[in-house]
C-alpha cells in the first residue's frame, strides 16, 4: 500500500440490466469515497446489458471523469466483467461490486479501515440474505461442501464483494486461466486476508438474471477449478464397487450351496445389474468429461471477454486490441 498520503480506489461495478441502479450506484460510491477522503475512479463494465445501460454509462461519463465505461462485445459473464475492470483500474486497492445494489457501497468504509489495518483482502461475509429460505439454505450448503472439497481454504458465504490490494490485483491479472472463479482465485493467491460481515438485501430493481440451472453451474465451475475430490470419488466408487462385486459372489455361492431355493436367477436380476453398473459408469463418465470439458476451453486460450469500447478511458493508456 503505497503512497499512503494519496490514496487511490478504484471501484469496478459488473453490469447487466442494472441500468436502474447505475445512477444510485454512483451516488452511493461517490458519497463513500469522500466521506473517507480518498482519490477514486468507478469503472462500470457493461456486459452487453440489453437494457439502456450504455445510454446511462454515457450521460454519467460525459459528466463525470472519474466516471469510466467498459462496454463488451457481448455477455461474458460477471467473472470476466470483473476481470475486465481490473485490467484497466489505477488504484492502490480495488473494490468488485454487483450493479444490482445488493453489494452495499457503504460498506467499503468497513474495508477501508481493515485495509489499513495492513489486510489485503477484506471480503464481505453475508450473515444472512434477503432471499426465500429454501435459497439461504441451499447456499450455506454449498459454501460449506466447496469448502470441504477444495484444496484450498476458501472462506464460507463470501462472494464477490471485496477489496483487493493493487498487489492481490496484480496477481490475479496475470493469472493466465480464463475459467474464472475469482472468490476462489482470490482464496488461491493467498495475502493477508479478512472478512467483515454484512446483511445481503433484495435486489432493488428488477428480477434477478440467477436461476437454479445457473447457479447449479456456477457449482459446477468452482469445483473443477479447485477441487480433485469428484475425480477421488470415482476411485472410492470403484473400490466399493469391487468390493460389493465380490461379496454378491461370495454370497450366491453359498446360497446356492445352503439354500437354493432363495438364491436370486433369471434375467430380471442380470438387467438390473447391467443398468444399475452401467449408470454408474455414464454418472463416472459424466464428471471426467466436465473435467476434459474444462480442459479443452482453457486451451483454445480464447480471451475471456473482448471490449467493444470505451467511455473516458485516456486514449494513450488504451490497451492496443484489448480483448482481455
Amino acid at each position: 500500500m503505497e503512497n499512503k498520503d494519496k490514496l487511490k480506489i478504484s471501484a469496478v461495478i459488473a453490469c447487466y440490466r442494472d441500468a436502474q441502479a447505475i445512477p444510485i450506484m454512483y451516488e452511493r460510491l461517490t458519497a463513500v469515497f469522500k466521506k473517507i477522503a480518498v482519490d477514486y475512479e468507478i469503472i462500470f463494465v457493461n456486459d452487453s446489458s440489453p437494457d439502456n445501460t450504455y445510454e446511462i454509462l454515457a450521460e454519467l461519463a460525459a459528466r463525470d471523469k472519474k466516471v469510466i465505461g467498459i462496454n463488451h462485445a457481448r455477455n461474458f459473464g460477471s467473472q470476466s466483467a470483473f476481470t475486465s475492470g481490473m485490467h484497466i483500474s489505477s488504484g492502490d486497492a480495488v473494490v468488485l461490486l454487483d450493479g444490482d445494489l445488493q453489494d452495499p457501497p457503504e460498506l467499503i468504509e468497513s474495508f477501508f479501515v481493515k485495509w489499513r489495518e495492513g489486510y489485503d483482502v477484506v471480503y464481505g461475509v453475508r450473515v444472512k440474505r434477503q432471499a426465500g429460505m429454501l435459497m439461504q439454505i441451499a447456499y450455506k450448503i454449498f459454501y460449506r461442501i466447496f469448502r470441504a472439497m477444495s484444496y484450498v481454504p476458501i472462506p464460507v458465504d463470501a462472494g464477490d464483494f471485496a477489496l483487493l490490494d493493487r498487489r492481490v490485483v496484480n496477481a490475479l491479472d496475470s493469472l493466465p486461466e480464463k475459467n474464472r472463479f475469482l472468490r476462489g482465485l482470490r482464496a488461491w493467491v493467498g495475502f493477508k486476508q479478512t472478512g467483515v460481515k454484512y446483511v445481503r438485501p433484495e435486489r432493488k430493481f428488477g428480477r434477478t438474471t440467477n436461476s437454479f440451472l445457473k447457479n447449479l453451474g456456477w457449482a459446477r465451475q468452482a469445483i473443477l477449478s479447485f477441487s480433485y475430490a469428484p475425480l477421488d470419488f470415482i476411485m472410492w466408487l470403484a473400490i466399493v464397487m469391487v468390493c460389493f462385486s465380490f461379496l454378491g459372489i461370495v454370497a450366491h455361492i453359498v446360497m446356492r450351496l445352503l439354500y437354493p431355493g432363495l438364491a436370486p436367477s433369471g434375467f430380471t436380476t442380470l438387467i438390473v445389474l447391467v443398468l444399475f453398473i452401467g449408470g454408474v459408469q455414464l454418472f463416472c463418465l459424466g464428471i471426467i468429461g466436465s473435467y476434459l470439458a474444462h480442459i479443452y476451453d482453457e486451451v483454445k486460450h480464447r480471451p475471456p471477454y473482448i471490449v467493444e469500447s470505451y467511455l473516458n478511458y485516456p486514449s494513450q493508456n488504451k490497451p492496443k486490441g484489448d480483448n482481455g
